[in-house]
């Protein structure tokens, strides 16, 4: 078994902007596994916020080799592995069991590929201007997810509203204090929220039990939800966790977390970063399991050599062929 690793970078269609900051072109890690005559693909979009880098991913695999040679012995491959390293070899190893069995993952893990849902669009932090002509382009799309944080909260939601009737979901991504959260979320709740991502900064849950006991507008935590282990002191205090494979360490982790989450009674949203198609594809295999998904990277790419999923009117629509299904794609 031998494995490669690159940089891609995937220059974006528009600035996107979050409470933390800004960029033009995203930084994902590309995993090739080679393993009797077949390879498995994946990637991984590492988060600084948790303190990764497409660098301490190379740097990680440059300085440990491969447990063993066998695909199918994945607790043994990664464990050990930090969540952004073992994101990508967790995808590749997937990628490569299904092609070795001949089975799309949907299949593998016994899901039925027509029961995916309906993904949101995300929308940057930009001027109101830049909002709504960006949400002009896209305003087909059935569900938009509007990142805030930075101000003019109020304004911006009230004017996309008035001219876009479909469903609205915001993200602060830590950009809000308890007080100022509790203050917009009941100011916002007139036009139809259908909830908050991660108001006020990670570490305090009895803070979002509070926020949620007064509003109106369901919460949904992020920062706070990394892993399994992180999600029964957010019982009671949040509606709903994000699980998102590079946050969590790959597809065997993001289970781990679905299926906690179902336990402690949380609703689940699977999101993504920016990223290519091969690791929202990844994403998608799983997504029958969750009531809400944001995987959108591939809509933020300008120019993505790679493609997979599909959507239908937004509803994520899966592969047939072995594996992620996923495939390279010449560009002009």
């Amino acid at each position: 078994m031998e494995l490669q690793i690159r940089e891609l970078a995937l220059p974006l269609v528009h600035e996107f902007t979050i409470a933390r900051g800004s960029e033009t072109t995203a930084h994902t890690a590309i995993f090739r596994l080679q393993y009797d005559g077949l390879e498995g693909l994946g990637e991984t979009a590492p988060i600084a916020r948790y303190g990764e880098s497409v660098e301490s991913v190379l740097a990680h695999f440059a300085a440990r080799p491969l447990a063993c040679g066998d695909p199918f012995a994945l607790e043994t491959m990664l464990a050990g592995i930090p969540p952004a390293a073992r994101c990508g070899l967790d995808v590749a190893l997937h990628d490569l069991i299904g092609k070795i069995l001949g089975r799309p993952l949907w299949q593998l893990f016994g899901l039925d590929r027509t029961a995916t849902p309906q993904t949101s669009f995300t929308i940057g932090i930009g001027t109101i201007e830049e909002t709504l002509a960006k949400v002009e382009e896209i305003r087909d799309h059935p569900i938009l997810k509007i990142k805030l944080g930075k101000g003019n909260e109020i304004e911006t939601i009230a004017a996309i509203r008035a001219r876009y009737t479909g469903a609205i979901r915001i993200d602060a991504n830590e950009g809000w204090t308890a007080g100022e959260a509790v203050a917009v979320l009941r100011e916002l709740a007139r036009y139809d929220i259908e909830f908050c991502e991660q108001p006020i900064p990670a570490g305090f849950p009895e803070q979002l039990r509070s926020i949620r006991e007064r509003v109106a507008i369901p919460i949904v935590s992020d920062e706070d939800a990394q892993t399994a282990a992180d999600l029964p002191r957010l019982a009671g205090c949040v509606d709903g966790v994000n699980v998102k494979l590079v946050k969590c360490g790959g597809l065997r982790a993001a289970l781990a977390m679905i299926h906690t989450a179902r336990a402690l009674g949380l609703r689940v949203m699977l999101g993504c970063m920016v990223e290519s198609a091969i690791l929202a594809t990844a994403a998608a295999h799983i997504s029958p399991l969750v009531d809400w998904a944001d995987v959108d990277g591939p809509f933020l790419v300008a120019d993505d050599p790679f493609e997979g999923l599909s959507y239908d009117r937004g509803k994520l629509v899966l592969p047939d062929s072995p594996g992620l299904g996923v495939r390279e794609v010449a560009h002009a």
